[in-house]
């Protein structure tokens, strides 16, 4: 009975023992790939990407010794097993391929009972590995449907010590709200309403991704977004293009509404703001926001206030960083509650005739 399918490199420059190893393992249905040098295998991995690797230890240009060392330490390949396979028999040999992340050893002359059974039992190894990873990524990817995407790159950088303290940092500050909410929320059962509002987030979350801002929090009709970026009026043009999507997206879903008029309206500002992840601590659990607090983020929550149906409004800081590359008109100074001084506020008409 044929064994499992599986790709096997086999790493030898003498062709017979290439040959024999050969015979053993095509009749039960192992892909066999060869390399005949140890530089030759390391391209053959990257290449053909193996199950398992049969690995000689005396070749030209790279030893087996040196192979595996390389395979393991790299992070795309580290975890190939690597049988190891060489006519030396001292005990000082194996010390060095354990210290080189051999996962096993065959003497040579090889016995074809000890290959398969080595070669099984490295084939289950890699298969639970596989497994394994698998999980942890559809884990990674659910949780990353939780955690903001600030706070998982902050995390992957430096898993052990991330940076997760709040500091000081310009960013572009957008609210966004479902005009009409309330007047939906009264007339549609709970389960059609929470379809229709999902469906318009959807739009709204891949406009503020696709031009690199990160989601702080969602409440009912509205959501908070934050654009960071080394070059402040880079982001604050970011932010100013992912309104005027959403407005455009958001738009064709009002055609096709059946519950009447339904679209966005948004306020941007930009600033100085103390920005970092949150650790939010409930009854049902823990959740992380990234967010970003302080005057900035207050004013443009009030800008957003002011706007009607698919109008985008900022405040006086991104007006004047986009200026040139969005068309603006002015419509004075505002008094905005519990904000002391009159804020101006501006009104994005559009794009001036290339994109951000």
């Amino acid at each position: 009975m044929a064994e499992p399918q599986a790709k096997i490199l086999v790493v030898d420059d003498e062709v017979k023992n290439v040959k024999l190893l050969e015979a053993l393992l095509l009749p039960r249905g192992y892909e066999v790939v060869k390399a005949s040098d140890g530089e030759e295998a390391l391209r053959q991995v990257q290449q053909e990407q193996p199950d398992l690797v049969l690995l000689d230890v005396m070749m030209p240009l790279l030893d087996g010794f040196e192979v595996c060392k390389r395979l393991k330490d790299n992070a795309e390949t580290c975890l190939i097993p690597v049988v190891i396979m060489t006519a030396l028999d001292q005990v000082a040999d194996r010390i060095k391929g354990i210290e080189a992340g051999a996962d096993d050893f065959l003497t040579k002359p090889v016995h074809r009972d000890e290959l398969l059974a080595r070669v099984r039992t490295s084939l289950r190894l890699k298969q639970r590995i596989d497994r394994k990873v698998s999980l942890l990524q559809n884990i990674q990817d659910h949780l990353a449907k939780f955690v903001p995407h600030s706070v998982t790159r902050l995390i992957v950088a430096n898993p052990e010590a991330p940076e997760l303290e709040k500091r000081e940092q310009d960013v572009s500050v957008l609210f966004v709200d479902i005009s009409g909410y309330a007047r939906l929320s009264e007339a549609l059962p709970r389960e059609q309403m929470n379809s229709l509002v999902e469906r318009y987030f959807s739009r709204v979350l891949d406009c503020i991704y696709a031009n690199g801002g990160d989601i702080n929090e969602t409440a009912g009709d509205g959501l908070m977004a934050i654009f960071a970026h080394a070059d402040p009026p880079y982001h604050a043009r970011q932010a100013v293009q992912a309104a005027l999507e959403m407005v455009h997206q958001t738009a064709s879903l009002d055609e096709q509404s059946v519950f009447g008029p339904i679209s966005v309206h948004i306020g941007i500002n930009s600033g100085l703001a103390l920005v970092g992840p949150t650790k939010l601590e409930g009854a049902t659990g823990t959740r992380w926001a990234y967010t970003a607090s302080g005057p900035i983020t207050n004013i443009a929550a009030r800008i957003a206030a002011l706007g009607g149906d698919g109008i985008v409004l900022v405040g006086p800081e991104t007006a004047r960083r986009v200026a040139g590359h969005f068309l603006l008109k002015e419509l004075g100074q505002h008094q905005l509650k519990n904000i002391a001084a009159e804020v101006p506020v501006y009104h994005i008409l559009g794009h001036l005739g290339r994109q951000p």
